[in-house]
């Protein structure tokens, strides 16, 4: 008879729980076993299916009896009380089979409370409906079915999951659109698109909740970006129903959209309110760009007197380049320059992203809109070979001073950089400035076209973390006072980053840093991003270090999860180029230094835990410090009160009674 106190979690790490308290299921063989079982729902699976599957077609000599032993362990640990056999975990002609009930698993009540939802929000209560997603979607730990994700016996359950995952956002979304909560159900969307962006439907919503938004711009733009990535990735077109969604929004047809919600009062343009203008006092200063200003409006001088100019800006997300290209631009129009800015790309996340229309007819457009009534065809520029293209930019370019800024140059196409090249040449003797962005100054896609540019002498500006000063320099613009020790504090928390700074200074002063710190809500979803596209084996090491603590013990973390170092590597390297992790070189040193978690990436892992899963982060780590004899004695006691019940008793009693030798 199966105990009803015991929950079985599959939505992320495997867990059992009995009366609230996690079960310590054992090595990682026990683990997967105890999955594979699950994942039947009460079906017998034969001890030679398991063995190939625990060890997935490499076994080890011995691996029946292993497996039998693990059975038996199993037994132990989910049905400890018991006379005769097991009427839980049983043995068949057939094989092994779990008899869990189905009320007694996470993914059932997932997957109820989704139902649920549905049906409430087609009665309209839609506060119920609300409740009702937000607690089943609440129910996920991390990535369905944990670390056998990847193993092939998991991969139909894990896709089924997963897509059962995803309806239950979109529905969440379609609820939080129905309610008017337009900016929330936006920022789903919008997670919805970097996650799956394939998915139509969730594109939809997105473009939907924009409309209602009053965004309506926005929302066709976000139509272009599935358009082309569409053809690109498949050499398919939107099917019929999200083109005439697009066509809705064109024609502002309310029968098919319904009246978009008002966002606030209405703004008028005026001159206050443009590019330029003195910035308010919720405006975060540009601050710490100081040299890389003057450089710029040095670049517009030397363009004004018609010398072409160059230059190019490099820097890590948030990192500020788009406002000093917004600052460059305001310079530029208050200086009679016409200015045309166009867009590379546009990143679906940090590391993929898709091309727009051209940026050359981009900026052909833009430049004609600003210099109307010239006489030339007006046919759009997109529709235009290269070369008439071309020619057309170089006479509107010498027809009187301009800037053109090129923002995420990283996702530009090929036949872009070749253009830009052909320009240098031309534009030698023209009043004109080209100013283009990118993250990555060094990516081979851009390496031609940059040492181009250098033999032309193109300004190179690559932007830095701000410093300690800088930020006490942004408190005081805004009216703050504050101490060089909370300064340093934010910027610490901050890394220097310019975005990151400016969400955190969005908090209340005593959620910034400190015991009651958040992590704003739009930090916390980029380094979600960055996580998702990490594989499972890399996210599973970050739990570990971020329990752990803030730099990572290379060999305490292979040793806790039976890896050898040579395999951990390559997943802290895939951390550091997500930028979840960084690596810090010690001081005066170019060659050594050790890798670090930063304080809101840690926050953001360890948020998505729950606290047994902690636990027993904890206490695994624990028992791999207690093996060491060199271990911190104060590090350990850390470990083991954060292990909480799970703590192995040995090492609390090594604590409460230590030897003469830990008290020297």
């Amino acid at each position: 008879m199966h105990d009803h106190s015991t929950w079985y979690s599959l939505l992320g790490p495997v867990e059992v729980t009995r009366d609230g308290t996690a079960l310590a299921l054992g090595p990682r063989q026990r683990r997967v076993l105890l999955i594979r079982l699950l994942i039947e729902d009460g079906r017998p699976v034969s001890l030679r299916q398991l063995c190939l599957d625990v060890w997935q077609g490499s076994q080890p000599t011995g691996a029946v009896s292993s497996v039998r032993a693990h059975i038996s362990r199993l037994r132990s640990v989910l049905e400890p009380v018991r006379g005769g056999r097991s009427t839980l975990l049983v043995n068949g002609p057939a094989g092994y089979a779990l008899k869990v009930p189905r009320e007694a698993r996470d993914t059932t009540r997932f997957e109820e409370s989704v139902t649920r939802a549905r049906d409430t929000m087609r009665r309209g209560q839609l506060d119920v409906a609300r409740k009702e997603i937000e607690g089943a979607l609440g129910l996920w730990r991390g990535e369905a079915l944990g670390e056998t994700a990847e193993l092939d016996f998991a991969a139909r359950e894990t896709a089924r999951l997963n897509t059962a995952r995803q309806d239950a956002i979109e529905l969440q979304a379609t609820i939080l659109i129905k309610q008017g909560d337009l900016e929330r159900a936006i920022g789903v969307a919008e997670g919805l698109t970097i996650g799956a962006p394939l998915r139509e439907s969730s594109w939809a919503l997105l473009m939907r909740a924009l409309y209602g938004a009053g965004r309506s711009v926005e929302a066709l733009r976000q139509y272009e970006r599935f358009r082309t990535f569409l053809a690109q990735e498949l050499g398919l077109d939107p099917s019929p129903g999200l083109s005439d969604l697009h066509t809705a929004i064109l024609r502002h047809d309310t029968r098919v959209l319904g009246e978009p919600h008002s966002t606030g009062p209405a703004v008028t343009l005026t001159s206050a309110t443009l590019p330029g203008a003195e910035a308010g006092p919720a405006d975060a200063p540009l601050v710490g760009r100081s040299e890389e200003s003057a450089r710029l409006a040095a670049v517009l001088r030397a363009a004004g007197a018609g010398r072409g100019q160059w230059a190019v800006v490099s820097g890590e997300p948030g990192s500020g380049k788009t406002r000093l290209l917004d600052q460059v631009s305001a310079w530029a129009e208050q200086a009679g320059f016409a200015v045309a800015r166009a867009s590379g790309g546009q990143a679906l996340s940090e590391s993929h992203g898709i091309s727009l229309v051209c940026p050359a007819a981009q900026l052909l457009d833009a430049l004609r809109r600003k210099r109307p009534g010239t006489g030339t065809d007006d046919t759009p520029a997109e529709t235009r070979p290269d070369e008439d293209r071309l020619a057309e930019l170089v006479r509107e370019l010498n027809r009187g001073p301009a800037l053109c800024v090129v923002d995420d140059l990283d996702w530009a196409p090929p036949d872009f950089h070749d253009l830009l090249r052909r320009l240098t040449a031309l534009l030698r003797d023209a009043p004109v400035a080209v100013v283009c962005a990118l993250r990555n100054a060094d990516d081979p896609a851009a390496s031609g076209l940059l040492a181009e540019l250098a033999r032309h002498g193109a300004t190179r500006l690559h932007l830095e973390p701000l410093s300690a000063a800088d930020v006490g320099e942004l408190l005081a613009a805004r009216g703050e006072r504050s101490s060089a020790e909370e300064a340093a504090a934010l910027h610490r928390r901050g890394e220097g980053n310019p975005f990151t700074l400016g969400e955190l200074l969005k908090l209340p002063p005593e959620r910034r840093v400190g015991a009651a710190a958040q992590v704003p809500a739009a930090v916390r979803s980029v380094v979600q991003a960055r996580l998702a596209e990490l594989p499972a084996p890399a996210r599973t090491m970050l739990t570990y270090a971020a329990a752990d603590g803030p730099h990572l013990d290379i060999g305490l973390l292979a040793d806790v999860q039976g890896m050898a170092r040579d395999r951990l590597l390559p997943l802290i390297d895939a951390a550091v180029t997500a930028r979840v992790l960084v690596w810090d070189t010690d001081p005066g040193q170019r060659d050594t230094g050790r890798y670090r978690f930063p304080e809101l990436a840690r926050e953001v892992v360890l948020g998505t835990l729950t606290p047994s899963s902690r636990q027993l982060l904890h206490a695994a780590l624990a028992r791999e410090l207690a093996a060491r004899e060199d271990t911190d004695p104060e590090r350990l006691a850390r470990q083991l009160r954060a292990a909480g019940p799970m703590a192995p008793v040995s090492d609390q009693d090594r604590i409460r009674h230590p030897s003469p030798d830990q008290g020297r």
